[in-house]
């Protein structure tokens, strides 16, 4: 029997679960809690968060489950509790105040509001007493509460200030002139600047994976034939997949480096992370053939299906960093361990393999991480290559298994429209690419339950657990979604998933269009009042849904040869364009849709009689990497009424079993019956 519980128990997020027996009288966001605010005249504490936060979790055991503390929070404040993957909306406009006022933001955050949900001050992890330069928790209280009570003119000044600047954050830089590819180049030209060429990405610790920024060079090279762009892309490519922040043992990225070098991660692991991880190194692979990109994809998509994935076919959100209370122990080892377990030949070459020392590389333990190729090994000890890589392989299966047996960290098992927008669209690209049936039938699964449980009366919900889907989704659930619909559509011809992405796209644009000012605003038209409506252009962890929605449109416009589709498209494209110039990696997926609307799309129609020939044929137009294209396929017998202008007036021509029509620039080459002409005509520069 719990001593405490509170209105937290009746929610779903594993997050709001994990307080729902804290001694402080949390709240879910919602009337209830600010109609007591209003009623008592006192302000609101705030508090945003997510399960697999790591300083999230010391806060709430130092702060949220002290009785004393919690005393404190409940005479002086009514509480509330948020999960910032369920209220990403909220989360924005209280992240945007705190980092007004603080110049830094991150989670946990923790901000005091009006009982008008108007901020007045706030920041982020608060200690249970004074330390590291930082005031307690319990001081932060009761100065907050006495300001509140005895300056409230200071408090109203305070607010209404900030209140103004969120809204005019919300105002974009919109620019009337053509996307040009002198965008593309300035663009290009500001990433690089900032390459660390020793250790791959980015500028330096903590270095997250640049998968947005990696996918716009892809492009670029592509484009222009920049070497440099290449040199960038396998390098920093490289160090990431044989890093720490890779899993060696089960695959999958974890969410950041701590250091430059890729060794030490924050360990926890996103979906959304690893769903964009996986598209750009199949994208590699494409590009390259290299059988390291190929490995990598294989590695995500493989860990995601064996943890991340429910029965029904949905995909959890997160899986936590730490285990038993600390932070990164399920994943590390010590040397003794691994020669015990491996034996004394195979485990020393494990070891020198994956640099793995007696005295470690994280607190005394060591993160597997590779820092020489397997050829340079196999001669030094004087073994065959392949049987070292056999070596590896099996010892890598004996530790996985042992691994498996500690206490696995904790898994945010909700399911989230738009993470999962993200990742059917990986799975379903991985199945062509690939050549992976299995991977196809996930994504038609994952497809299949997203439409059955989280649409309904033509409205999307953002979140499902146990059974439940809730909240009214945002801008990112509808495009996400789309984009993985359409690109399910692309890579296996089913028609009803086209159909769905239709269907869904224009509510999106009903709800979410900025008919006055342009651009798609972070929720819908029926959402509740916020004190900001806010839009989001940053390509950040994840896409913006601005980004992804122009994608989305303008690749629609070309299919079904709809004009005001890429009206709008090109439309976002110009709201980013100047904030896109001065910092652009922050925009790196819009400028791979800004790639797709300057460069000579290769528009693809497949017609054939038999299934077969016509999986052929889709799955050889994922092959290669061929960025900007539009796939279109039907069988001629269900070719009748469709919507696709690509596949009007199509036919397949007598005595062939498929016909395929390649055109670019306004002009089309001659139908193809042939895999080898075809090919030839999709790859023509």
């Amino acid at each position: 029997m719990k001593q405490f519980t509170n209105r937290l128990i009746n929610e779903t997020s594993p997050y709001l679960l994990q307080h729902a027996h804290n001694p402080v009288d949390w709240y879910p966001w919602g009337n209830e809690a600010f109609a007591r605010a209003r009623e008592e005249n006192k302000p609101v504490l705030l508090s945003i968060g997510y399960s697999a936060c790591h300083w999230c979790h010391v806060m709430a055991h130092e702060s949220f489950e002290n009785e004393e503390i919690a005393t404190l929070m409940n005479e002086l404040f009514v509480n509330i509790k948020v999960d910032r993957e369920e209220r990403p909306d909220l989360d924005t406009i209280y992240m945007n105040a705190v980092q007004m006022m603080t110049h830094h933001g991150g989670w946990p955050m923790t901000v005091f509001l009006t009982p008008d949900a108007v901020p007045f001050y706030g920041g982020t992890y608060f200690p249970p007493q004074d330390r590291y330069n930082m005031p307690g928790f319990p001081r932060i209280l009761t100065s907050v509460a006495e300001a509140y009570r005895v300056r409230p003119t200071d408090i109203a000044e305070t607010s209404n200030s900030l209140l103004g600047e969120l809204r005019r954050m919300s105002v974009s830089d919109s620019s009337d002139q053509a996307i040009e590819t002198e965008l593309l180049d300035a663009a290009f030209v500001g990433i690089v600047r900032n390459y660390d060429s020793n250790n791959g990405g980015f500028g330096g610790a903590p270095k997250f994976p640049p998968a947005m920024s990696l996918e716009f060079l892809l492009r670029v090279h592509e484009r222009t034939g920049n070497t440099d762009a290449l040199e960038i892309i396998d390098n920093t490519a490289e160090k990431m997949a044989h890093g720490g922040i890779y899993d060696q043992l089960a695959g999958g990225f974890h969410r950041y480096s701590t250091d430059a070098k890729w060794l030490v991660p924050h360990f926890e692991k996103m979906l959304y992370d690893n769903a964009l991880l996986a598209r750009f190194y199949l994208h590699y692979f494409q590009l390259t053939k290299s059988d390291m990109a190929r490995t990598t994809a294989v590695g995500i998509l493989d860990y995601v299906l064996q943890e991340m994935m429910n029965p029904e076919g949905g995909f959890y959100s997160t899986q936590d960093a730490d285990s038993e209370g600390h932070e990164g122990k399920f994943f590390v080892w010590d040397r003794v361990e691994i020669i015990e377990a491996l034996g004394q030949r195979d485990g020393e070459l494990f070891c020198k393999y994956f640099n793995v020392t007696e005295g470690g590389n994280f607190e005394g333990k060591n993160i597997l991480n590779v820092t020489r190729p397997l050829i340079e090994l196999a001669r030094e000890a004087q073994v065959d290559e392949k049987e070292l890589a056999d070596v590896i392989e099996q010892s890598k299966l004996k530790l996985l298994e042992i691994r498996n047996r500690r206490i696995k960290p904790d898994r945010d098992e909700k399911i989230l429209t738009a993470w999962n927008g993200l990742m059917l669209a990986s799975f379903a690209e991985a199945g062509a690419i690939l050549d992976r049936g299995d991977y196809t039938e996930a994504a038609r699964k994952n497809a299949g339950f997203l439409l059955d449980q989280l649409w309904r009366e033509n409205r999307l919900l953002r979140t499902f657990k146990d059974g439940v889907a809730k909240l009214n989704a945002y801008l990112e659930d509808y495009a996400f979604l789309t984009e993985g619909l359409l690109t399910l559509y692309e890579t296996t011809g089913e028609s009803r998933w086209l159909k769905s992405c239709i269907e869904i796209t224009e509510t999106m644009v009903e709800q979410f269009w900025d008919e006055q000012e342009g651009g798609f605003y972070f929720t819908g038209k029926d959402h509740e009042d916020l004190i900001v409506r806010t839009k989001d252009y940053f390509d950040n962890a994840t896409p913006a849904g601005n980004s992804v929605a122009a994608s989305v449109l303008l690749r629609l416009s070309v299919l079904l040869d709809k004009e005001s589709y890429r009206n709008l498209g090109i439309a976002v494209l110009r709201e980013v364009a100047h904030s896109a110039r001065r910092y652009p990696s922050g925009f790196g997926y819009a400028l791979t849709v800004a790639e797709f609307l300057l460069a000579g799309k290769k528009e693809v129609a497949l017609i054939a009689t038999d299934n077969e020939i016509l999986k052929q044929f889709i799955d050889a137009t994922w092959r290669e990497f061929v960025p900007n294209k539009v796939v279109a396929s039907s069988l001629s017998a269900e070719i009748e009424n469709t919507p696709i202008r690509l596949l009007e007036r199509r036919t397949v021509i007598e005595g062939f079993a498929i016909t395929a029509y390649v055109c670019q620039n306004y002009t089309c080459k001659i139908p193809a019956t042939e895999m080898e002409t075809f090919m030839d005509q999709l790859l023509e520069k």
